[in-house]
């Protein structure tokens, strides 16, 4: 975990060195910092990172257009650290391919703690000694290992955090979890939860299995209660 290679992108100066100088007596030492989406967008092109941290107010373009531009280089988990703390931005941020969505001012050791559970999380499913990583229903097929969705017969771009949601799904399948059960199971806290954060993942999974209608049968909504997850059966696959 201490060889992870961090990115953090603000145009707070102070809050640049503090994070770096809290990261470093974690133990990480690959890090770099930008201050401008000109500069993080270079960074991000030349090298590979295993967590990037994204401030949504930069001077030269916004948080949100540069996690669009980055996404299409990379699917490094993107965690934004911002002042704005509307749901339309934790929405917005969630919904262009952010994984998570932590809100100034913030406990310095709440950015530290999330960082470490996705790092963990990445190596554990990296391991050679994992089993149970391929997941074919016919209609869409999951494999972990190399981090690839198809859904019927084709290639579906998706984040790390999606895999991974969709990960858990498959691996509990026709049990009801609530929101705030998927956010500790999945982004492993369950102290700093954002159930929204769920809820908008759910929903691109949903789009980029096909599932999304208003009755969708794959990972349904039972309201008031969870969601579910039900495998494609035959019927489902020939509709």
């Amino acid at each position: 975990m201490e060889s992870a290679k961090i990115l953090i992108i603000d145009d707070e100066i102070g809050l640049l060195k503090l994070l770096e100088i809290t990261l470093r007596k974690e133990n990480f030492v690959n890090i770099d910092t930008a201050s401008t989406g000109k500069d993080a967008l270079r960074l991000v092109q030349e090298k590979e990172y295993d967590i990037i941290l994204l401030d949504i107010m930069l001077p030269d373009i916004s948080g949100f257009e540069l996690c669009t531009e980055i996404r299409k280089n990379t699917n490094t988990p993107i965690i934004f650290i911002s002042a704005r703390s509307t749901d339309f931005d934790k929405l917005t941020g969630l919904g262009i391919g952010g994984d998570d969505y932590i809100t100034k001012p913030f406990n310095i050791l709440e950015v530290v703690a999330r960082i470490k559970v996705i790092l963990r999380r990445q190596k554990m499913y990296e391991s050679p000694k994992q089993k149970n990583n391929l997941y074919n229903y016919g209609y869409f097929m999951l494999n972990m290992e190399s981090a690839i969705l198809t859904v019927k017969n084709q290639l579906v771009e998706c984040t790390a955090k999606e895999l991974e949601l969709l990960h858990f799904f498959c691996k509990n399948p026709n049990r009801i979890f609530t929101k705030a059960q998927i956010y500790e199971l999945v982004w492993g806290n369950d102290v700093f939860g954002e159930e929204k954060t769920v809820t908008i993942h759910i929903s691109k999974l949903r789009k980029k299995l096909g599932d999304d209608t208003r009755k969708s049968k794959i990972i349904i909504n039972l309201r008031g209660i969870g969601y579910k997850f039900i495998p494609p059966n035959e019927e489902f696959i020939c509709e």
